[in-house]
């Protein structure tokens, strides 16, 4: 199992760096919109740190919260991904 969550770990990380190369706040001004941002590049460095210690469980779960801010953050009008990106999402 250890190896699956790794596996799986490994993959959200990814999919999460080309989601931040291209994320486009639309007002970084608005205070909200910049907490929501923070929030997830906190947890999204998180994973990474936690990638590096090999505790996978957590790696996962810290790129999952950090996806749900991104997430929440689409719908409520805060960022923009490219076309080919919003299939991560539940848009």
């Amino acid at each position: 199992m250890d190896n699956n969550l790794k596996n799986r770990a490994v993959k959200e990380i990814s999919m999460m760096e080309k989601v931040f190369e291209s994320l486009v706040i639309k007002d970084s001004k608005d205070s909200v919109s910049s907490e929501f941002f923070n929030m997830s590049s906190n947890y999204f460095n998180d994973g990474k740190f936690f990638m590096e210690k090999k505790d996978y469980l957590r790696a996962f779960e810290a790129v999952v919260i950090s996806w749900s801010y991104i997430d929440a953050g689409l719908k409520a009008g805060f960022f923009n991904v490219p076309e080919d990106l919003r299939h991560y999402f539940t848009l």
